[in-house]
């Protein structure tokens, strides 16, 4: 919402916006209540979502968190809550785009120099399958798809 309410700015100067241009407020009004409503409700369960999807990680591959004989789970835990929260905000502020441009493809180059993709993949599958215990059907519907974004560029 940031990101079209930063170009409508820019495209309505010195003139008022038409209807079509106006819809996507629209839109958002019509689900700030249920986004507001998840965004509290992932918020509080963070820490039970976090460790129910390293749960599902360490069942679906022991050896993901680690390198070698290295554990990773510490940074991949950082990560994940990282990933969880920038999403969660882009949920809030029904702003897709905008976590794609100023996070998701930054954080997909660290991903990937660190060789992460298979653990993210999986980790942000099992978060939308976990995510959906907390949820309304109503909101899962407009979070799960943010979530498949971040599974999408940081898994590939």
């Amino acid at each position: 919402m940031f990101s079209q309410l930063q170009t409508l700015v820019r495209e309505v100067d010195g003139r008022y916006a038409t209807d079509t241009e106006l819809m996507f407020l629209q839109n958002y009004l019509q689900t700030a209540r249920l986004r507001f409503s998840a965004y509290q409700k992932i918020q509080k369960a963070e820490p039970d979502i976090i460790q129910q999807v390293k749960k599902k990680l360490k069942a679906t591959d022991p050896q993901l968190l680690r390198r070698g004989k290295v554990d990773l789970s510490a940074k991949w835990q950082r990560d994940t809550v990282r990933v969880l929260r920038y999403c969660a905000h882009a949920l809030l502020v029904a702003d897709e785009v905008g976590l794609e441009e100023s996070f998701l493809l930054w954080f997909q180059s660290i991903m990937r120099s660190f060789k992460a993709q298979q653990s993210c993949d999986i980790t942000y599958k099992a978060m939308q399958e976990i995510i959906r215990q907390y949820l309304t059907p109503q909101e899962a519907e407009l979070f799960c798809p943010i979530l498949a974004q971040a599974r999408l560029l940081l898994g590939q």
